[in-house]
């Protein structure tokens, strides 16, 4: 005997009987339950929430499925698993490394970076800069014009109308001094402390 699909005033929108759900339910998504296990302890490392997510995981599917019980119940069960992560991981707005395993995973990418390394690259260019101001202004131009306008060897010779091989010495005494400076903390870069 089939029930009456739902019929509550506040829910309008379900068109399957608890009943269809029900059997579907027992049917598809519950012997899929080692599979979500398994999913979901590859991406989260905190075991003891484990069936908490479990059931988070079985209630949103049997929700969704009131309305509409979908063609294929796994994909439809791990990509719930997957969104549930991605939901408790906003929740909390940081993403403790031992919290998530597999980030690629989850499809979580943020094109923006984090205060530390906006502060890091500031700090990175500020000594760069500094290092470039300690440079003779010939070798300084060529380093300019090769590396921040990429212009090549040739097109610096005739901007700076010097011979090419003068363009390259200038270079490599340019590239030399820079990462003495930078990596060694050498102040200056004609070798003098």
């Amino acid at each position: 005997m089939s029930e009456k699909p739902h019929t509550d005033p506040d829910r309008a929108d379900l068109h399957w009987t608890v009943s269809e759900v029900d059997a579907w339910f027992m049917r598809e998504v519950l012997p899929l339950e080692a599979t979500l296990m398994l999913f979901l302890r590859q991406n989260c490392r905190n075991k003891s929430e484990l069936a908490d997510l479990r059931q988070d995981v079985y209630m949103r599917v049997y929700e969704a499925a009131l309305k509409q019980i979908p063609d294929a119940a796994k994909p439809f069960v791990l990509t719930t698993a997957r969104n549930l992560l991605i939901d408790r991981i906003r929740q909390e707005q940081v993403i403790p490394i031992d919290r998530v395993t597999d980030l690629e995973a989850l499809d979580i990418a943020s094109d923006q970076a984090g205060p530390d390394r906006i502060l890091l690259a500031r700090e990175g260019l500020r000594r760069l800069q500094a290092a470039l101001d300690l440079l003779p202004p010939r070798i300084r131009e060529a380093v300019y014009l090769r590396k921040v306008e990429g212009l090549s060897r040739s097109e610096i010779a005739a901007r700076m109308d010097i011979a090419v091989f003068t363009v390259n010495r200038h270079l490599t005494e340019g590239m030399r001094a820079l990462a003495d400076i930078l990596y060694s903390g050498q102040a200056d870069p004609r070798g003098k402390p």
